[in-house]
C-alpha cells in the first residue's frame, strides 16, 4: 500500500471551533478520520500531521522528499509567506497538492498569494473537508 502524507499547518487543530463560518464544524479528528479512510478506499495508507511550528512541518516535508512519499498539504497561513516552506517543497520528487478548506481568493487580499502553488502538481481550495477528498482521488489518479 502506497504512503501519502497529508500535513496541516497552523491553527488547523482549532477546527470545530476557529471560525466555523468559515472553516467549518468538523474538528481535526474527524478531517483525519476522514482522510485516513478515504486514502484506504484508494489503496494509500495516509499519514495525517498537524503543527504550529514551520519547522517542524519542514522537517516533515524532508522526510517526504527523502522517501518519496507524495504529499497533500494545507499550509494554512505559512501559504502566504513562508519561503522555507516553500524551499522544502521544492525538494518534493512526488506528487504535491496544495488544499484549502476556504477559497483564498475569495477572501482578504494577502491570502491572494501562494508562495507554495508554483511547486505544487495542483491545488484545491474551497470545498471544506471535500477539498481533501478531491486531492486524494486527483493523487490516486497521478502517474
Amino acid at each position: 500500500m502506497r504512503e501519502v502524507y497529508v500535513l496541516n499547518g497552523p491553527n488547523l487543530n482549532r477546527l470545530g471551533t476557529r471560525e466555523p463560518e468559515i472553516y467549518g464544524s468538523m474538528t481535526f479528528a474527524q478531517l483525519a478520520d476522514l482522510c485516513v479512510a478515504t486514502a484506504g478506499e484508494l489503496g494509500f495508507r495516509a499519514q495525517v500531521r498537524q503543527t504550529n511550528e514551520e519547522a517542524e512541518l519542514i522537517g516533515w516535508l524532508h522526510e517526504a522528499a527523502d522517501g518519496e512519499i507524495p504529499v497533500i498539504l494545507n499550509p494554512a497561513a505559512f501559504t502566504h509567506y513562508s519561503y522555507a516552506l516553500r524551499d522544502a517543497c521544492a525538494m518534493l520528487t512526488a506528487p504535491l497538492i496544495e488544499v484549502h478548506l476556504s477559497n483564498p481568493l475569495a477572501r482578504e487580499e494577502f491570502r491572494h498569494t501562494s508562495v507554495v502553488s508554483g511547486l505544487a502538481t495542483g491545488t484545491i481550495a474551497g470545498f471544506g473537508a471535500t477539498s481533501y477528498v478531491l486531492a486524494l482521488e486527483a493523487l490516486a489518479r497521478q502517474p
